[in-house]
């Protein structure tokens, strides 16, 4: 029973962990993009539309929902029933841990259409960020770097 305690505060730490998504706001960088050169656009914003961003779909919340799963299954019957019992639990767990982990991590997003100075009208998507407030007519900046966009003021 300990045992069984300890895997399953395990895995859900693992899925606790494994589930934290990078950040998809626009004043967020990676440390690949830290110090590189940036192409910098100007623009006036033309439309915006809320989006939902889909979560990250690893083998980290389904892997995790798996132990848990097979764990509390092989605690039910004996024997032969216990091995069923645990296989079911980990085909369940694992399912249930990979949309676990895609909810938890679903986030809410903005698609930003630019006319850009140039003419050009492009959209870009990112997380919604506290500090950042979009409207309709702002000048804002697309600044690009290793092929990744975003907007900012």
């Amino acid at each position: 029973m300990r045992k069984s305690a300890l895997l399953m505060s395990l895995a859900v730490a693992a899925l606790t962990v494994g589930g934290c998504a990078s950040s998809l706001t626009g004043d967020t960088y990676s440390r690949d993009e830290a110090r590189a050169v940036q192409t910098v656009r100007l623009g006036t914003i033309e439309s915006l539309r809320p989006v939902r961003i889909e979560g990250t779909k690893t083998p980290i919340g389904a892997g995790a929902g798996a132990v848990v799963g097979g764990i509390g299954g092989s605690t039910i019957g004996g024997g032969r029933g216990s091995a069923v019992a645990a296989v079911i639990g980990a085909v369940a767990g694992g399912l249930l841990g990979a949309a676990t982990e895609e909810g938890i991590t679903r986030t809410q997003g903005v698609e930003i259409t630019v006319r850009e100075d140039d003419g050009n009208l492009r959209a870009y998507v990112q997380e919604v960020s506290e500090g950042q407030i979009f409207r309709v007519g702002d000048r804002v900046r697309i600044l690009t770097v290793n092929g990744t966009s975003r907007v900012s003021h």
